[in-house]
């Protein structure tokens, strides 16, 4: 067993929640603007995906399911092999053209790396890329990205 970790980041996007739920439901996008994520693949049932991270010279791989779809409120997820992880977004509508999203991720730092990494130095940097990630995400909606092509 390894340790857990939680990260929670919260971005504003100057858009309607309908449209900043659609571009996240987008989710084979997500390399898009999530720069650790190398892939993510929808496979037959349209609640599991296949994801592919690369960072700081680590590979991981795991698939995920959608344990629970509010539509344009909430989508909670957790894997179902591969890398240990969990999570939630959360789709806040403060105008009707103003949104916050918070996105908290938790993963299980596997047995292996746990002696080697500090965790409150890579909890900062993965918090610190997962708020990066958001403000792309953020740029990407506000930019008029459009998920239906």
């Amino acid at each position: 067993m390894g340790r857990w970790l939680e990260h929670s980041v919260t971005s504003e996007i100057q858009a309607p929640v309908a449209r900043v739920w659609a571009v996240w439901s987008d989710l084979e996008a997500m390399p898009r603007w999530m720069r650790w994520i190398e892939s993510v693949t929808t496979l037959e049932d349209p609640d599991l995906t296949d994801w592919t991270l690369a960072a700081q010279g680590f590979r991981f791989h795991w698939k995920a399911r959608i344990t629970q779809r509010v539509e344009a409120q909430q989508l909670h997820w957790e894997s179902v092999g591969g890398l240990p992880t969990r999570g939630a977004v959360r789709f806040y509508p403060l105008e009707p053209d103003r949104t916050a999203v918070k996105l908290t991720v938790s993963y299980e730092l596997p047995a292996a790396l746990a002696p080697l990494m500090e965790p409150t130095v890579l909890g900062g940097m993965v918090t610190r890329e997962l708020q990066a990630n958001l403000d792309r995400f953020r740029d990407l909606v506000q930019s008029g990205y459009d998920p239906g092509l």
